[in-house]
């Protein structure tokens, strides 16, 4: 009896092994997508909820005609997610997600990415959605209230990420920044808040933000294609083409405004750091400017000490200058060329709006990218020159022209 109780127990022990493996090799029942893990969104917190005549109120402190777009209240919400620094190390970001006040049937909207401009406070940063503190909170709570989902990245350096430098200008910096929060933004609407996004996707943004969008559609091109219902781009007065710009700003008599010329260094110091160039300010300016830049610039506020009053082009030395023109400094020459982003043929459709009197960035990288693109055979893009428009006054012009993208590319 006790050897016939040891067989039956060995027999089913048998029996649940065979069973384990069969339904092991078998195909996996499809996942319950709660209880998928995400690969790139960390948290969402809600930041505010704005009816329709606050957000009116709010938009139309930049311009009355704003307000005359607004058709809804919006909801937004603060999201951190992961993303990788210029040394390849993972790191926490944040941006905004602003979601429109729909009705009940409704139905689906698209999604609008806008990448901001240069900011000079952390109070800037979208994710923050404070309206007083500049143009961007004020265009992301706009998109909203037309009807989109607009999502806005912070950038490394801003929001969680505060602490680190801010990769200004810098085309991988940026661009992987913005990718990482949409695919943190699809993770979220996967789960929560599903009715709302129908796919399809927008990219917009200006100065810096037309610049990072450039770098952001040609990184989704080259390398997540396939991971997003891409129907439009719009970029406003970027600095596509760093390369001949950089030889603008050394050689010419440009801008004497002060908060210009220290944008400009800006630039050049962050490619020194994050290329590992390491060389000291003196390398690059003279005196007394050179000693008005400390060791280390994290931040637009790091450079509030450097005094520029002059063209930037009387500041650097002859050293560097020559350097520059001969060809002999092709450490900086090369991590300069590496930032372009003109040169190329992208297959969505994309708008390029830039003031034809900009005082900030040369109209000349507009020109140039355009001109560099349709001879690479882009048959969807489009340049709008804003005829006498400096660098502020284009913003309207592009603003109203991005809804019309948008609009008329379904």
């Amino acid at each position: 009896m006790k050897k016939t109780h040891l067989l039956h127990y060995s027999s089913q022990a048998l029996l649940c092994l065979i069973t384990f493996f069969v339904l092991a090799c078998g195909k996996d029942p499809e996942p319950n997508p709660a209880e998928v893990a995400d690969k790139y969104l960390v948290k969402v917190e809600t930041i505010d909820s704005l009816s329709v005549d606050k957000v009116k109120s709010l938009v139309a402190t930049s311009n009355p005609l704003y307000g005359t777009l607004v058709s809804y209240g919006v909801k937004a919400y603060r999201i951190t997610y992961k993303t990788k620094n210029t040394d390849n190390q993972e790191i926490e970001a944040s941006g905004a997600i602003v979601i429109p006040a729909l009705s009940a049937n409704a139905s689906a909207v698209p999604m609008v990415s806008y990448q901001h401009g240069t900011i000079s406070t952390e109070a800037q940063a979208p994710s923050n959605l404070n309206p007083s503190a500049g143009n961007d909170a004020q265009l992301v709570i706009l998109l909203a209230a037309q009807g989109y989902v607009a999502v806005a990245p912070d950038y490394i350096g801003y929001g969680a990420s505060k602490n680190l430098a801010h990769t200004y200008e810098h085309r991988q910096g940026l661009s992987q920044a913005s990718l990482d929060l949409l695919r943190a933004a699809k993770e979220y609407f996967a789960k929560k808040d599903t009715r709302y996004w129908d796919k399809r996707l927008y990219l917009t943004g200006y100065s810096e933000g037309g610049y990072a969008t450039m770098s952001l559609l040609k990184k989704i091109e080259e390398e997540a294609a396939s991971e997003f219902n891409l129907r439009a781009v719009s970029v406003g007065s970027g600095a596509y083409n760093k390369t001949e710009f950089m030889k603008y700003i050394v050689n010419n008599q440009a801008t004497t405004t002060e908060s210009y010329n220290r944008l400009y260094a800006w630039v050049l110091l962050t490619y020194n750091r994050i290329y590992g160039l390491n060389r000291p300010a003196s390398y690059y300016f003279k005196e007394p400017y050179a000693s008005q830049i400390p060791p280390e610039v994290k931040h637009q506020s790091d450079l509030s000490s450097l005094v520029i009053n002059t063209s930037i082009s009387n500041t650097f030395t002859d050293s560097f200058k020559k350097g520059l023109n001969d060809g002999t400094d092709t450490g900086f020459l090369n991590a300069v060329k590496d930032n372009d982003v003109y040169d190329w043929k992208p297959n969505t459709t994309l708008w390029m709006y830039h003031g034809t009197a900009d005082d900030l960035v040369p109209v000349l990288n507009s020109q140039t990218a355009f001109a560099a693109m349709k001879a690479k055979g882009a048959a969807k893009v489009q340049y709008f020159p804003v005829s006498g428009a400096n660098h502020t006054s284009a913003v309207l012009q592009y603003a109203l022209g991005t809804l019309t993208m948008i609009g008329s590319n379904p």
